[in-house]
């Protein structure tokens, strides 16, 4: 796409997209890959198996080395009172009923006992939850954004993450999203302006150097 080449450049000429790293403690937060988004039959959902893989070799070395791992899911109430706009803006989310099997994590990335899962309700896995005091007591000061989508959720949280004074990485193949524009588009600026987009290969490798 000739406009994302256009857009880096810009971006590259005007001073944006400075590396931050990685700190000295990283937690992974495992963004809605619930059954709802990874089946691809649901309206809400897509084809996500790669996603689902590289977001599985990151859980295996932050198991590995007791790092902070979290998951995020979105459900709401029956009466959806607790959805809204949101869901007037995008009707498909009334799949999302708490109780139900379509909001529970997907079974190849099961969360171990240990492992919180975060229930939110709008796009930020910071809004409205109590993430920031977990990454406080755990002192965490690098967030790893896995999951879905790359032009919804994992960006709302990246941008706060941003503003709440992490770090901020994403790594490009465990990240997903309902089309191609959206996620490149999106990986560009917040490369650009929030956080470091690298592979899950460069994750792993830095853990490792830190063993």
């Amino acid at each position: 796409m000739d406009w994302i080449d256009d857009t880096e450049d810009r971006y590259d000429d005007r001073e944006f997209g400075e590396s931050v790293g990685m700190g000295e403690r990283p937690a992974l937060l495992v963004i809605d890959l619930i059954n709802a988004f990874t089946d691809p039959e649901s309206n809400l959902g897509s084809d996500v198996d790669d996603v689902l893989e590289e977001t599985a070799r990151l859980l295996e070395a932050f198991r590995e080395r007791d790092l902070p791992r979290y998951f995020t899911t979105v459900a709401f109430e029956e009466s959806y009172g607790d959805a809204g706009m949101f869901v007037e803006k995008v009707p498909a989310l009334k799949e999302l009923r708490l109780g139900t099997d379509r909001v529970e994590v997907d079974d190849r990335i099961a969360p171990l006992d240990d492992e919180r899962v975060i229930l939110k309700k709008y796009a930020s896995a910071f809004f409205g939850t109590d993430l920031q005091s977990e990454l406080t007591t755990e002192r965490v000061d690098t967030l790893v954004i896995v999951g879905v989508t790359t032009s919804g959720c994992v960006r709302a949280t990246a941008v706060d993450s941003l503003q709440h004074g992490y770090r901020t990485i994403v790594p490009a193949d465990a990240v997903g999203d309902r089309a191609e524009g959206p996620h490149r588009a999106n990986l560009l600026d917040i490369d650009a302006k929030y956080g470091d987009v690298v592979t899950t290969d460069a994750v792993l490798e830095h853990l490792a150097g830190d063993d």
